[in-house]
């Protein structure tokens, strides 16, 4: 079931009306086409009744689709205070429908998930994973260090992990989401892509042509899909097999199986 929301400003409208330019220092690309957001969307599956932790809403593109699908809450982590109105609105539309949505003006990278996660949506980690998503279109200067910091968590099942094997979906520039997923022999495989494997299933979704946000990077954008494991595929601690495959990938490509 989709709600549909009051009548609002298409986001193209706000990002006018409130004169709101993406900031280059800030890697910011806005994903303006309501039909590829809502296609991001559909990717988490039927996400009503859980909670939804949405990184860099932005002006809230895929906020607005997540909200059309129901989620009991919605959480969303933002750098940029210069959204506040947009994200406010769609805060106030959402709370008329008897719906919480929560905004936090904060570094991702620095964000203390501890005060947001609720025990009636925990699940133990060897059951199903809990009703918890977290989504985002990255900044990508913070997408792979991002990455690797929630790799670290989820060995650690540490902050949004303590509730179970909470699934992400996440865009990244079109080559590091290859990398990502790439299978062993293919040539995009690297220490990115051991490293998510060893921890989770990475699952390319689809691709976002470049021309689809404003202001048009130079590179395409695909949309990636984490689900923890419930045994990692290493048997190692996240410091140690880090520092190793970093090792093994510092060196030319036909000579890393040597190095092993």
């Amino acid at each position: 079931m989709a709600l549909r929301l009051p009548p609002l400003p298409t986001i193209r409208d706000l990002t006018k009306l409130y004169r709101l330019q993406a900031r280059k220092q800030l890697a910011q690309n806005f994903l303006m086409d309501e039909r590829l957001n809502n296609k991001i969307v559909r990717q988490a599956g039927n996400i009503e009744g859980y909670h939804i932790i949405e990184v860099g809403p932005g002006p809230g593109g895929i906020t607005r689709s997540i909200l059309k699908r129901l989620p009991q809450r919605l959480t969303v982590v933002e750098k940029d205070k210069r959204f506040e109105p947009t994200l406010n609105m769609l805060a106030e539309t959402y709370a008329a429908v008897n719906g919480k949505m929560d905004i936090f003006y904060d570094d991702i990278l620095r964000f203390n998930f501890n005060q947001i996660l609720e025990e009636d949506f925990k699940a133990d980690w060897e059951d199903k994973a809990p009703k918890i998503y977290i989504i985002g279109n990255l900044p990508f200067n913070v997408s792979t260090p991002l990455i690797i910091r929630w790799l670290n968590d989820i060995a650690e099942k540490r902050g949004p992990w303590t509730m179970g094997r909470v699934r992400m979906l996440l865009t990244f520039q079109k080559e590091v989401a290859e990398r990502l997923v790439a299978e062993p022999n293919d040539s995009q495989r690297c220490r990115l892509s051991v490293m998510a494997q060893a921890w989770t299933s990475a699952k390319l979704r689809f691709i976002i042509p470049g021309r689809a946000f404003v202001p048009e990077p130079d590179v395409d954008v695909g949309v990636v899909s984490f689900q923890p494991h419930i045994k990692p595929r290493t048997n190692h601690e996240f410091s140690y097999f880090e520092k190793i495959t970093r090792h093994v990938f510092s060196f030319r490509q036909k000579y890393s199986l040597a190095c092993i």
